[in-house]
């Protein structure tokens, strides 16, 4: 397996000078524009931050692609893909709430290899390589130990688009809810899943995301010994249309709540 040290090393860097964009804008944010809708937003922080990582990398390794949330693709015939979000977590950093992160992945031949995410306001800088373990500021992180879903703490997010699937996921919210010490809404995929790889939840699930919010996290969380699939415990998706990352021994339960044909509608 080739060496990502160097690529990690840079990784880290851009990730903490993105950070510190953020925080200069943190409770003084000039732009607030929407997006997809009235509740997806966008700032000049993300604008900001994104421009600074993707010059950073055009820079030291300017074959590669680079795939970000608030800018367009660019593709080349390299076999690096840097899979970017600038700021994840953008409602929360808009209310002053300090739970967003820079998200930093990168893919050699279509594998993630690595993956750093940087929350700046708490100074957690959450990395890891393949087959190298994951890592919280220089320490080896990893998942919990609880056994069942009903020792088990959940973390989840709700999508932008209010459809059908919408109603749906809060018929699994509370399915789930019933079943476990409870579940948490962070807003922010990137951290969730750094949390998962921590010990601090044992499940995070979701659907409708996108592949800058999954990569850099969902190697993090593989690398803590947590167990990444789709919903229906096949490889996971590119796209992050689904995503279920466990501590691997409530992965069968979840996957059995997951799959039952009332929430066929999440496969369509």
């Amino acid at each position: 397996m080739q060496d990502f040290s160097e690529h990690l090393n840079f990784t880290k860097e851009i990730a903490f000078d993105a950070g510190k964009i953020l925080s200069k804008h943190f409770s003084n944010i000039s732009s607030i524009n929407k997006k997809s809708t009235s509740i997806d937003l966008v700032t000049n922080a993300d604008i900001e931050s994104e421009t600074l990582i993707v010059n950073s990398i055009q820079k030291k390794f300017p074959k590669d692609s680079i795939i970000a949330e608030e800018s367009d693709t660019k593709e080349s015939s390299s076999d690096f893909k840097w899979i970017i979000d600038p700021l994840d977590g953008t409602t929360n950093f808009v209310h002053n709430l300090p739970i967003f992160a820079v998200s930093i992945g990168l893919q050699y031949k279509e594998q993630t290899v690595l993956g750093v995410v940087y929350n700046p306001a708490a100074d957690k800088m959450f990395y890891a390589s393949i087959n190298n373990g994951s890592y919280l500021n220089e320490n080896t992180i990893h998942i919990s130990s609880s056994n069942t879903l009903n020792d088990s703490l959940i973390v989840t997010g709700f999508p932008y688009l209010h459809d059908d699937r919408w109603d749906k996921s809060f018929e699994i919210f509370k399915e789930i809810y019933s079943k476990t010490r409870g579940v948490r809404r962070l807003g922010a995929a990137a951290l969730d899943l750094c949390f998962v790889a921590m010990g601090r939840f044992e499940v995070f699930y979701e659907f409708n995301l996108k592949p800058w919010d999954i990569c850099a996290g969902s190697l993090i969380a593989k690398e803590a010994g947590a167990k990444v699939t789709d919903w229906d415990n096949k490889k996971l998706p590119y796209t992050g249309s689904r995503i279920l990352a466990t501590n691997s021994k409530v992965h069968k339960e979840m996957v059995s709540i997951l799959t039952k044909k009332e929430y066929n509608i999440f496969f369509n």
